[in-house]
Formats: structure tokens, C-alpha cells, sequence
């Protein structure tokens, strides 16, 4: 089968290079693609904030399936609009994906459904903001409520900084239209958890769990990023914890958007935090995360594309996953300045050398490629990812991979999975 999957990071050639080992598919399409992709799946042209340019490369390729790996895309309804023409499509509607496109409604939603999450004001004017805030302890969460490339968080310490924060959101300066609205959220504090499972509409099956790293700086400090590396490992989650967390807040997700008329299919990303009160939601994304799916899927065994077209065809639960019992680690590259600016095309060595360690597959995110050598083409760079039989082996593997890869500028964290080193 031809399969096209749109997008270029990290998380997308992570999925190529699991759909190359199914022995269902002949043809490996990428759109956009980038440097590293470009070596295991023919990459294409692309617009991905274009539905014109999405339908009309799927028009002329005829793929048996589409996966769509970036938000963007399924906040503008391409599976909406590739379904309505019968192309089949991994990923939820545009009413679906609201969940991650709007943090206001995702809030609400968790609210009229009773599933844990921290209290809450949405705020659409300083004003209003001002107003909540006497409702609010200090470190207080002051979420964009929009697609802001995982940039629309800060952790304000003071009501002053919350204020301040907000008001240069809402005046579009720092996320731009993503801001129009703002959330404040009490601080939740405990482990992050990234749990992910596969829908239906109305069935769910979980993957492995993984645990992201947010924040640029070692010891969890500076700004929050799209993510500097994550790791997985059998015990991150009981068996319990997993079927409570299946029972309490996945189901009641997708049986709620039923309800609601948004019948939600594709994967559902629950960011959670683990409190001493439970388990409570922090975030919804309705795509693969980025960096977990690097090492989620360094630790599955079974064929990808038999799980993906379950979900579609409302079978779910048909697309068993086998997990490896290994543990796995990404540890994220990236570009000198990120997450605030940063220059591309700085000269990328040691690539070769990095995958020569036992266990590791370097997974491109921001990568050109030109006469045979990759450049820097984007804030993060490159997750070295590694597969081993327990966690401090994978993550030495990780850093020993990343000690042999040089670009100017280059930065990443010492510490992923540092915690769990730790317990």
C-alpha cells in the first residue's frame, strides 16, 4: 500500500521509519518531509497551512492511507475534507481536534464531563484577567489559547507576572492570533505523564506511557519548548494506574465527544499530571506527541499500519500493539537560541558515528539536506533516541550519541529521564 504522511519533524520520521518495517507497505510518501527523512521515504512539496495544496498532492499521489502528524493541518480540517472526498485518513475532524486547538474549549469540555483538571478562568480582556486573578494562589499557569507550537505556556510566580504575561498574549505580540484568549490555571505540582491511546470514535486502547521534558534547562529551568527529550520504560505506569487512567479519563474523553456530536478518531494525546490528589489532565494534543513518539515507538513490536487502519475502519481494539519490555530515551538537539530565535544551516557532523552506538536511531526534526551533508534548518535539531534493556543503559547510549554529534550552536539536556534515574 502507498502511504502519505504529512508533516516534517522529529515525530514524522519517527513514523516513517516504523512504517518502513511493515512488510504492507510498497510506497513511503513524506510532505514536506526534511534532510533525514528524505533518505527512507521520497519527500515532497507541501503547504501544510494550505487545504488547496494538502488535497491536491493527495489528488495526484491516490495513497491507500494518510497520517496526519502536525496539529496545524487537523485544526484547518484536512481530514475532513480528505474523508468527505473517501480518501482514508488517520486523525480527528476539525471539531474533533478542538481538544488541542483551543485550550478554552478543552477546559470546558473536562469540566461538563467531570474528568480531573486544575481550576480554571478563560479571559478574554485584561480586565478580565486582573478580575480572576484574586481567585488564583501564585505560581499560576497562564495558557495562549491557541496553536502556539508549544510556546503558549508560562508558569508566572507572581499575579504580577501572570498580568503581565497575559496582557502582551491577548495584544498579539507574543503568540500572535493564539492569544486572542487567554487561560489562567492553578499550578499542578507532580510527575508529567504522557499517555496516549488509539480511537475509534468509540473504543480506545492505550500505548505505551512516556514522559516529556518541557522546559530548556537542566533541573526543569527556563522557558518551556516543544519538548527536550522524553523517555519510556514498562514500569513508568502500573497496570492499575493504566486501566484508571483508560477508565477515567480516555473513555470518558471519546464518549463525551460522541455525545457532543465531535466523534473523536485518531490518537489521543492526555497530558497528565500525576498529583497527590490523582491523576489530572493538563493538555490534550490530537496527534502523535513530539518528542514521546521517538521513543513510543522504538519500543513497539508490532506492525503500525494494522493499529492505524483499525482506528479508521472502527475496529480499534482488533490492532493489538506488542510492546518491547526494553526501556527508551530521546534526548533533543537543538539549535543555539531556541526556543527563542535561532540561525539555520549551521553544518551538521557526526551523524554516521552517533548511529553506530548499540540501540540508537537519530531521528531528524530541523534538518536540511545538500550535497550529501545535513544542515540546521530548525529549533530542534535532531532526537537521539535509544532502545535498551533497562533505562540507565538507553539513557548513557542517548548521551554517548549525542557526545559525537557537533553543530555551532548546538545545546541539549543533561538530564532527561534524570528523575526516574534517581527512584
Amino acid at each position: 500500500m502507498k502511504v502519505l504522511i504529512l508533516g516534517g519533524g522529529g515525530r514524522e520520521h519517527a513514523l516513517v521509519w516504523k512504517l518502513r518495517q511493515s512488510s504492507r507497505v510498497t510506497q513511503l510518501y513524506c510532505a514536506p518531509g526534511n534532510g533525514g527523512i528524505a533518505d527512507e521515504a521520497e519527500c515532497l512539496a507541501v503547504d501544510l497551512k494550505s487545504l488547496e495544496s494538502m488535497t491536491a498532492l493527495a489528488a495526484r499521489l491516490k495513497p491507500d492511507l494518510t497520517i496526519v502528524g502536525p496539529e496545524l493541518p487537523l485544526s484547518l480540517g484536512v481530514v475532513d475534507e480528505f474523508l468527505r472526498r473517501g480518501w482514508p485518513a488517520f486523525g480527528p475532524t476539525q471539531a474533533a481536534a478542538r481538544l488541542e486547538s483551543s485550550k478554552s474549549f478543552a477546559k470546558e469540555f473536562l469540566q461538563r464531563h467531570r474528568i480531573p483538571t486544575a481550576p480554571f478562568a478563560i479571559c478574554d480582556s485584561i480586565e478580565q484577567v486582573r478580575s480572576a486573578l484574586s481567585h488564583f494562589h501564585t505560581p499560576i499557569v497562564v495558557k495562549a489559547d491557541g496553536l502556539a507550537a508549544g510556546k503558549g505556556v508560562v508558569i508566572a510566580k507572581s499575579k504580577e507576572e501572570a498580568a503581565g504575561v497575559a496582557a502582551e498574549m491577548l495584544s498579539g505580540k507574543m503568540v500572535g492570533e493564539a492569544g486572542a484568549r487567554v487561560v489562567l490555571e492553578e499550578c499542578l505540582k507532580g510527575d508529567e505523564l504522557s499517555f496516549l491511546v488509539f480511537s475509534d470514535g468509540e473504543r480506545v486502547v492505550p500505548l505505551v506511557a512516556a514522559q516529556d521534558h518541557k522546559r530548556v534547562g537542566d533541573g526543569d529551568t527556563g522557558p518551556n519548548t516543544g519538548g527536550m527529550g522524553a523517555y519510556s520504560t514498562p514500569d513508568i505506569v502500573d497496570d492499575q494506574m493504566r486501566d484508571w487512567l483508560v477508565h477515567h479519563i480516555a473513555r470518558p474523553v471519546v464518549a463525551g465527544m460522541k455525545a457532543e456530536g465531535s466523534e473523536f478518531k485518531g490518537v489521543l494525546y492526555c497530558g497528565l499530571m500525576m498529583t497527590a490528589r490523582g491523576p489530572m489532565v493538563l493538555e490534550f494534543n490530537t496527534r502523535f506527541g513530539d518528542p514521546e513518539t521517538q521513543p513510543i515507538l522504538m519500543r513497539l513490536e508490532s506492525d503500525l499500519v494494522d493499529a492505524l487502519e483499525a482506528s479508521i475502519l472502527g475496529r480499534v481494539s482488533d490492532g493489538d500493539f506488542k510492546w518491547s519490555q526494553d526501556a527508551s530515551v530521546c534526548v533533543v538537539m537543538a539549535s543555539g537560541g531556541y526556543p527563542g530565535t535561532f540561525e539555520a544551516g549551521k553544518r551538521i557532523d557526526g551523524l554516521e558515528e552517533a548511529e553506530a552506538v548499540s540501540g540508537v536511531k537519530v531521528f531528524h526534526a530541523g534538518t536540511s539536506k545538500r550535497d550529501g551533508a545535513y544542515y540546521t534548518s530548525g529549533g530542534r535539531v535532531l532526537g537521539v533516541t535509544a532502545r535498551a534493556g533497562d533505562l540507565g543503559t538507553a539513557v548513557a547510549r542517548a548521551y554517548e550519541a549525542c557526545a559525537k554529534i557537533s553543530f555551532d550552536g548546538a545545546h541539549y539536556r543533561k538530564d532527561i529521564a534524570g528523575r526516574a534515574l534517581k527512584k
